[in-house]
This record gives structure tokens, sequence and C-alpha cells, in this order.
């Protein structure tokens, strides 16, 4: 059965953190919907993902991960532990308001109730919170291939990548972003570039072959005329 989108939406956590691990560590909407507090290791600062929720004809359940290497241990940013915490926190309030009204799904992402939230309301949350920040149009899939892009931009291993995302096989992952890295690559260069200050060419002091010391008047000119003139004079005198 859909979800309903009047009254409820993703429980009073951190709101950045259900867009933080796609675009970070490069999770699929499914997988951020299944995952569970128990998959989340803050202190070593690692998850591991090993369900994610699909729908199926309306009917959302648990599933496995796509493939084999769909479940896999990610690693975690000190800035992402800190934004889990948060959310963790606050859902914990929320759950204590809540009382026996709460669902204990046992999901880092939940309804206002505590239930877990699908995969299509999470693309619409996410739609909604763009529009509210008035950013250019972006879904959120596409997190998850800038987490790819930039991963692969700041120099980590194609085969590092290709574990992160869960991909069945290090080609799909190669095919997939090798050509965004020439561009990727070319505006790194030009940002580096830019950086980089750039002394003015200066004017050497050094005369060229045929040119005359500045303010000397050019040969068989009146001004030329008057001073050789003058030059005699004094050497007469």
């Amino acid at each position: 059965m859909a979800q309903e989108r009047s009254n409820v939406g993703i429980t009073d956590g951190d709101p950045r953190a259900s867009a933080s691990l796609p675009r970070v560590s490069g999770l699929r909407r499914g997988e951020a919907c299944g995952l569970r507090w128990e998959d989340v290791d803050l202190r070593g600062r690692t998850m591991t993902v090993a369900i994610q929720l699909v729908d199926n004809d309306g009917e959302v359940a648990e599933s496995e991960p796509k493939s084999d290497a769909g479940n896999r241990m990610v690693a975690l940013d000190v800035v992402t532990v800190s934004v889990l915490r948060s959310h963790r926190l606050r859902q914990q309030e929320a759950q204590l308001k809540a009382g026996e009204a709460w669902l204990d799904s046992g999901r880092v992402f939940t309804q206002a109730n505590g239930a877990w939230v699908e995969p299509d309301w999470l693309s619409d949350h996410f739609d909604r919170l763009v529009r509210r920040s008035e950013l250019p149009p972006i879904r959120l899939h596409d997190l998850r291939h800038g987490a790819a892009t930039l991963a692969l931009a700041a120099g980590v291993d194609m085969k590092v990548v290709q574990d992160m995302l869960g991909h069945s096989s290090y080609a799909l992952t190669s095919d997939t972003y090798t050509s965004v890295l020439p561009e990727v690559a070319q505006s790194a260069a030009e940002a580096a570039a830019r950086l980089i200050p750039r002394q003015k060419a200066k004017k050497t002091a050094g005369l060229t072959s045929g040119s005359q010391t500045p303010g000397t008047p050019a040969k068989g000119s009146p001004r030329a005329r008057t001073n050789s003139k003058k030059q005699q004079v004094k050497a007469a005198s």
C-alpha cells in the first residue's frame, strides 16, 4: 500500500541525514530506506549494507541487495558520523514523545511514528527539499553518481569505488564513470592553474638591434641637427 504523503515524514531527525549517505557513500535509495541502526557502527565509522526495501507493484518489502557485491561494508567520514549521531538523538526524542504509539522498525530513517520509509516517498521528500532550497533540479539517485564521480576525481581507485557502490563487476563501474573523468580532470586542472600566481611579463631594460635609447631623437630630424650644432659649438669653445 502506498505510503500516505499528507501526515507522515522522516522523524524529526537531522534533515541532512537522509541525503548524507547517498551523497557520500553512494547508497541506493532502497538501501538507505532499509538501513538499520544495528548495521551502523558509529564508533568504528562503518556501516554494513545487508537489507534494502523494494517496491513490488505497490507493496514494499525487505530484500537482499541487488547482488552479492551489494552486501558490503562502507566506510563513513567524520562529518557523516556526526550527522548520524545528531539524527539518532532526535529520533530517540521522537520515540519517547510517541510512547506506545511508536513502531520500532529499527530503521535509521523512519516515518514520524517509527515505521520504515518507502523508497518512493524518500525520493519525493528529497525533491521537496531541493525545491525548498531553490537548487537546480537534481534527483536523489544523482547523489549516488556524484559520490562516485567525486571519489574518482579525488584519486580513489576504481576498484574501491566499485566496492563502495556495490557494483557486481569492475567493468560496470569503469564503463559508467570513466567517461566523466576527462571532464572532471580538466576542470580540476583549470581550477589548480587559477591558484598559481602568474607573474606579468616585464619589459627588458636591454635594447634590441636597431632600437634607440628612449628620448634620443631620430637621426636627421631637426632636433638631432640642433643637438649636433650645439655639440660642435661646445667643442670649439
